[in-house]
């Protein structure tokens, strides 16, 4: 098989910056094969209220007119069932959860998940989405590191499925066997987001690789080896959320690297690439196109399109850059996820 035709992707995890960044990366959602998108609200400030979400995502929309934007709340202390339900009329998808201080912009993250208690019920009868960054901060004296921070809070995360059994959640960005199984034992309102780099990566491909780096961490290779696994077997509630998370290069590349992986502009390159490495190509359309839009319920896009894979090998771009004479504020690169490094399949068309 040397063409691979399929629907556009649908990225249930993403991370579109603001300002120079936003005006790089957001274009780039169609170039790599995208057409919906599920939108993080981690800026700085947080998008915590509807007014910032409707905000947001008329800029996005400004700059992708194409692309359907999935909007969501930071949850926070201020957030409450008055607000859900107006942003429920408002389009506004999901609500976020951060751990305290565990990635980017996250120092107002979650401590305690009881008093989200009322909130969660009303998103529950809005038919919102809770989608949870599943670890819990280090602590040393409770040996509690990035190595197991997610598998220790995967508690929680059936507490609240428990709780709200009506309450469509989803774990993001798994990395681990514990959270794979895990998932699989709850029920069907419980989603799974699993990313690019996660498929490709161990331990050993970020430590002392500061553009590889990501949160949560790829783990071992039996952890990797389970998100293959589920991916290669159609589980149908186990989908692409790419975490993209763009950072300038001297962010990632200074002695406190930010965590982020930067895959946008080639989500489907990568994808075929690296799922024809562990025999899963058959399983692309699954995994990066329908089964997300199911669980998510999409309805109204604003558009899907047809796209054309080919099998060529050509080396990814060593970095995209941003900012410039003629746009305000931070200019510079991005080093993308296997940069100059042969990918074997290409975006012929997308129409």
């Amino acid at each position: 098989m040397d063409i691979i035709t399929l629907p556009t992707a649908a990225d249930m995890h993403i991370h579109l910056r603001q300002g120079s960044l936003m005006t790089m990366v957001t274009p780039a959602v169609t170039e790599g094969g995208v057409s919906i998108c599920y939108v993080m609200p981690n800026l700085q400030p947080t998008i915590s209220n509807t007014e910032m979400a409707v905000a947001y995502k008329a800029e996005l929309e400004a700059l992708a007119p194409k692309v359907t934007f999935l909007m969501s709340l930071y949850l926070n202390p201020a957030l409450t069932p008055d607000e859900i339900r107006k942003a429920a009329k408002a389009g506004v998808r999901g609500v976020k959860s951060y751990p305290r201080g565990v990635t980017t912009n996250s120092e107002s993250g979650i401590e305690s998940y009881d008093i989200y208690y009322p909130v969660f019920q009303a998103m529950e009868e809005e038919g919102m989405v809770l989608n949870l960054h599943g670890e819990i901060p280090s602590d040393a004296d409770k040996n509690v590191c990035v190595m197991n921070a997610e598998e220790k809070f995967l508690g929680h995360l059936k507490d609240i499925h428990l709780a709200f059994p009506k309450l469509k959640i989803i774990l993001e960005h798994a990395t681990t066997e514990a959270a794979v199984n895990m998932v699989k034992s709850l029920g069907d309102t419980v989603g799974c987001t699993i990313t690019v780099h996660h498929l490709q990566l161990v331990v050993d491909d970020w430590a002392g690789k500061c553009h590889n780096f990501c949160k949560p961490v790829a783990k071992y290779p039996s952890d990797r080896a389970a998100l293959r696994n589920v991916v290669k077997e159609g589980h149908p509630r186990f989908f692409l959320g790419t975490d993209s998370a763009p950072h300038p290069s001297h962010k990632k590349e200074g002695p406190d690297s930010c965590a982020g992986v930067f895959t946008t502009p080639l989500v489907l390159p990568y994808l075929a690439t690296i799922l024809e490495s562990f025999g899963a190509l058959d399983r692309l359309q699954d995994f990066a196109c329908d089964f997300g839009r199911a669980f998510y319920e999409v309805k109204n896009e604003k558009w899907v399109g047809e796209v054309k894979l080919v099998r060529e090998e050509w080396n990814t771009p060593q970095k995209y850059s941003f900012g410039g004479e003629d746009i305000q504020g931070e200019k510079g690169d991005v080093v993308p996820f296997m940069a100059g490094k042969p990918l074997g399949w290409k975006i012929a068309s997308i129409n």
